[in-house]
């Protein structure tokens, strides 16, 4: 199963985190949880910014990299965004919300992998985008 602490598979540390729970990882999609709260460095008078969103779109496909790397008894590489496109942001969630988030990905390209995001808060989509990650080892 999924390990509880969420730092095990990401490099990021508090108070940059913006996933707290993978809940489901397989060769193409992963999904985490993460709840708004007011002491986040990117809630902004009271809601989750799209800094914020951005942020959690590429700690999920981190989370799905750091446990592919525990299954194989490896240290969790950092990655680094490449590019964004087609960001569309519908809402900002407030504080106490819970957002679900999926990435998938479509192509892996040598260290660099494309990935697919979608926000949501209660099945309904707060934002989306494609995402470059380049991946250190």
């Amino acid at each position: 199963m999924f390990p509880e602490d969420i730092l095990l598979l990401i490099p990021q540390r508090p108070p940059f985190v913006m996933v707290d729970k993978l809940l489901s990882s397989d060769e193409n999609s992963t999904q985490t949880a993460f709840r708004v709260n007011e002491e986040n460095v990117l809630v902004v008078e009271g809601k989750f910014s799209e800094a914020g969103l951005m942020e959690n779109i590429a700690q999920t496909a981190a989370a799905r990299a750091g446990y592919i790397a525990m299954m194989e008894n490896k240290p969790v590489a950092v990655g680094y965004i490449g590019a964004v496109k087609n960001l569309e942001i519908f809402d900002l969630p407030k504080i106490n919300d819970e957002l679900v988030t999926e990435v998938k990905i479509e192509n892996q390209v040598f260290d660099v992998t494309v990935i697919s995001g979608t926000v949501r808060r209660n099945d309904i989509v707060m934002a989306q985008c494609k995402m470059n990650i380049f991946n250190s080892k």
